[in-house]
C-alpha cells in the first residue's frame, strides 16, 4: 500500500503536535513508580501523557473541537480516560470498597468506550465486520469466564459488549485500498485493537493468572491506543453540517 503524499505531508504536519505526548510516555516509563503505592504524583505522571492528547486536540483550535462532534467526542473520551486512569490507581489498592458493584475505574472507561463509538458513526454499517468482532468478543468473555465471580461476571460481560462494539465502529469504515482510503481510518481501526488488547491483558492478570510484564505490555498498547484513536480525529468523519443533515434524515 503507497501514501498518497497528501497523506504523508499531513501525517508529518501532525508529529511536532505529539512531541509532549511522546515525552511524557517517556517520563512514565522512565520513572516506572510502583503501582503498590498510590499516590497523587503517580497519578499525575500517569495521566499525563493523555493530557498532552488533550492538548494536542485542542492544538487544533477549539473551532475545530466545536465544529466537529466527532472529533469532540473522543476530546470528552480522553477526559474520561485520564478520570478513569485516576481512579484505577487507588481502585486498585482497595481505596472503593464501598463501591464493589459499580467499580468507578471501569466505569469511567466505559463511557470512553461509548463516546468513541459514537465518533467512529454508524456508517458504513459493516455487518461482517460487527460479525467478526462479535464473535471475538464472545470468545474473549468465554475465556476470562470461568475466572469471574460476582457482580464481576456481568460487568466484565457488559464492558467487553462496548469494547467489542467500539471496535466494530472503529475498523468499519477502514478501506486499504482505493479513493476512498483514509490515514486516519487506519489509526482509529490500529487504536481500537491495541485498546483491546490492553484490556484484555488487564482481565486475564486481574482475573486468571498472571501475564509476565503485564503492566509494561498494558501500558505500552493503552498509550498507542489513545494517540492513535485522538490522530484519527484530526481528519474528522462528519463536519457539523453533515452531522445536521444526517440528523434530518
Amino acid at each position: 500500500m503507497v501514501l498518497p503524499l497528501s497523506c504523508v505531508l499531513q501525517v508529518k504536519s501532525e508529529g511536532p503536535k505529539l512531541v509532549p505526548f511522546f515525552k511524557a510516555t517517556c517520563v512514565y516509563f522512565v520513572l516506572w513508580l510502583p503501582s503498590s503505592s498510590p499516590s497523587w504524583v503517580s497519578a499525575l505522571i500517569k495521566c499525563l501523557p493523555i493530557f498532552c492528547l488533550w492538548l494536542f486536540l485542542l492544538a487544533h483550535g477549539l473551532g475545530f473541537l466545536l465544529t466537529h462532534p466527532s472529533a469532540t467526542r473522543i476530546f470528552v473520551g480522553l477526559v474520561f480516560s485520564a478520570i478513569g486512569d485516576a481512579f484505577l490507581i487507588w481502585q486498585d489498592q482497595g481505596y472503593f470498597l464501598p463501591l464493589p458493584l459499580l467499580p468507578p475505574g471501569l466505569l469511567m472507561f466505559a463511557v470512553t468506550h461509548m463516546l468513541y463509538a459514537s465518533a467512529f458513526g454508524m456508517r458504513p454499517l459493516a455487518l461482517r465486520t460487527g460479525l467478526v468482532m462479535a464473535v471475538l468478543s464472545g470468545l474473549c468473555y468465554a475465556l476470562l469466564y470461568p475466572c469471574l465471580s460476582g457482580a464481576f461476571t456481568y460487568l466484565v460481560g457488559v464492558y467487553v459488549a462496548l469494547i467489542g462494539f467500539m471496535g466494530w465502529r472503529a475498523i468499519a469504515g477502514l478501506q486499504l485500498a482505493g479513493a476512498d482510503w483514509r490515514w486516519t481510518e487506519l489509526a482509529a481501526g490500529s487504536g481500537a485493537l491495541f485498546f483491546i488488547i490492553s484490556d484484555m491483558t488487564i482481565a486475564l492478570n486481574k482475573f486468571c493468572f498472571p501475564v509476565p510484564y503485564s503492566r509494561a505490555v498494558i501500558m505500552s498498547t493503552y498509550y498507542a491506543a489513545q494517540m492513535l484513536i485522538a490522530l484519527s480525529a484530526v481528519e474528522s468523519r462528519e463536519p457539523v453540517e453533515d452531522y445536521r443533515l444526517s440528523k434530518a434524515n
